[in-house]
């Protein structure tokens, strides 16, 4: 049995009639009635009643037809997967990602990906930049939404979009007055950061920037998570500075106001080691065209 088999089977069940039929499968008839003969005598039995008034499924031939379709629309599907399996569309990618990123960058692109590729699913996991590195080095992950800059032998970069620092305020604090804030505002404040082991490119780029303006900071803790930073914040335990980004969910009490300092380099961005399958390049791809303005990549 052939899957042509089934297919003139199939064929000449709906149409009833050996000229349509062949007409529909771009055969002639005889190789058509040649199909049908060679099937009935695979399976052992009379699948049609043909006369000079027409064709009619014989009881075996009804009882056949709902398991040759089936035969057929599986065949149909396998062929699909293989063909989508080889164009990057089928298979697990394993995705890490920055809590500051939940806020917009993974919501677009699961939903981008989920209309476009609806096999493929995403393995996410929520883990710091540096943790991140490390899986990728470890081939323990595809990519990682990252916190730029980074610079790790090995590990390609590409900037997705730039992010600002804000300043996180009681809502009674003084500085609330001022529409932005200025670094030498912060002078004797005590500030809440990011941790330098969490965020090495941003926590440098943060001190040079007040450097260059001979401003030195207080920093009275440094911190594993934006949450945890926030909630301090709204607990009056200081100041904090992070990116506008992780600044996007609030507690109540607290309120933000834009820093001016410079940070030209320091945004999220996607991190990853090589791109050898097709599901790999589909993903960066995707992310190639929600984000056009990003620039070359770096290693």
């Amino acid at each position: 049995m052939e899957l042509k088999h089934l297919r003139a089977f199939a064929a000449l069940a709906e149409e009833l009639h050996f000229g349509r039929a062949a007409v529909r499968l771009h055969i002639v008839q005889p190789a058509l009635s040649a199909q049908i003969r060679a099937l009935e005598e695979d399976v052992g039995a009379q699948l049609f009643e043909r006369d000079r008034h027409g064709v009619e499924l014989t009881e075996e031939g009804a009882l056949f037809l709902p398991e040759a379709l089936a035969t057929l629309r599986q065949a149909g599907r396998a062929r699909e997967v293989l063909q989508q399996a080889a164009a990057g569309e089928v298979g697990v990618l394993r995705l890490a990602f920055v809590s500051s990123t939940l806020s917009h960058l993974l919501p677009v692109l699961i939903r981008t990906l989920e209309a476009r590729y609806p096999r493929i699913e995403l393995d996410l996991k929520d883990m710091p930049s540096q943790l991140q590195i490390r899986g990728l080095l470890d081939n323990a992950l595809d990519f990682g939404l990252v916190r730029l800059p980074l610079n790790v032998s090995g590990v390609h970069t590409r900037m997705l979009f730039e992010e600002s620092l804000v300043v996180a305020l009681a809502q009674d604090h003084p500085l609330c007055a001022k529409r932005r804030i200025q670094p030498q505002d912060l002078l004797g404040c005590p500030l809440l950061v990011l941790g330098r082991k969490f965020a090495p490119g941003l926590y440098d780029q943060m001190l040079v920037g007040f450097h260059r303006r001979k401003i030195t900071l207080t920093i009275a803790r440094e911190m594993g998570e934006f949450p945890t930073l926030l909630a301090l914040v709204a607990a009056g335990l200081g100041i904090g500075i992070l990116p506008d980004g992780a600044a996007s969910a609030l507690p109540a009490g607290v309120v933000i106001r834009p820093l001016t300092l410079a940070m030209s380099g320091a945004g999220i961005g996607v991190a990853w080691t090589g791109l050898e399958n097709p599901r790999k390049r589909a993903l960066m791809q995707v992310l190639d065209e929600l984000y056009r303005a990003s620039g070359p990549a770096s290693v």
